[in-house]
């Protein structure tokens, strides 16, 4: 079966999200978190990428990226494959940490990458974790209003003033407005219906669950996981509307 194409930037900017695998946590401590970074800061000499911004989450990822020499998928593919290298030699584990597909959207306009940006930064306290931006340790944020180490805050500052002073406190004063933002992962936030699923197997050329059974176990493997990480169906929901064991879902 084969993959949805991913849509192309024409700016060449991407929002990104990634997540660990079943939604486990992708850090255990801050020396992982930092190790993540590290990875990010090595890979820009590499692929030749630009970071706007990033935020390192318990169980997933934002990242907002420009790409140059190499599409994309390349480096997210550099980044993901040295961090779980590393972390399954430290941990003494095996197999993947995230889940295979990264999710992404495009980045198009100047008032939406600041949007973007907004939403990437204020992760932390829409998840209840802190109360105050400036709290959270694991993102951009503080590139923009201190010395930046590996975001490149010129872009994002830029589109604010041309005075750099009076850029910071115009960024300082919109990333901490409230808002509605609705980014790439805000369809997690909604419970799918059954008749939701059913619409997106039918997306994916299927007139029924039934037929899933009939597959050779790579295709349905494939079917499960574009389930699972497009639509955000839950292993559970997924279980109950298709007759498969939910331990055959994990494993797909």
């Amino acid at each position: 079966m084969p993959r949805l194409a991913r849509k192309k930037s024409d700016t060449g900017v991407y929002h990104i999200m990634l997540r660990g695998i079943n939604k486990q946590n992708l850090f255990e401590d801050n020396e992982d978190r930092q190790r993540f970074i590290d990875t990010i800061e090595h890979y820009k000499l590499v692929s030749n990428y630009i970071v706007y911004g990033y935020c390192l989450m318990n169980n997933h990822i934002h990242l907002l990226l420009r790409e140059t020499n190499e599409p994309i998928s390349n480096a997210i593919k550099r980044i993901s494959s040295s961090y779980v290298y590393w972390y399954n030699q430290k941990y003494e584990r095996c197999g993947h940490l995230f889940q295979e597909r990264f999710r992404s959207e495009v980045v198009e306009t100047d008032a939406y990458f600041l949007t973007v940006l907004r939403y990437i930064h204020q992760n932390p306290i829409k998840a209840g974790i802190i109360n105050d931006i400036k709290q959270f340790r694991w993102s951009s944020y503080q590139d923009y209003l201190e010395t930046p180490r590996v975001s490149d805050i010129n872009f994002a500052l830029d589109l604010l003033s041309d005075n750099r002073v009076e850029a910071k406190e115009l960024f300082r004063i919109f990333t901490n407005e409230g808002n509605d933002d609705q980014c790439l992962d805000y369809s997690e936030r909604k419970n799918l219906t059954d008749e939701d699923v059913k619409v997106f197997l039918n997306n994916l050329g299927f007139s029924s669950f039934m037929e899933l059974h009939r597959l050779q176990k790579k295709q349905r493997d494939n079917v499960l996981r574009e389930l699972i990480s497009i639509s955000g169906v839950s292993t559970r929901q997924l279980a109950r509307i298709t007759g498969i064991s939910r331990s055959v879902i994990d494993r797909a």
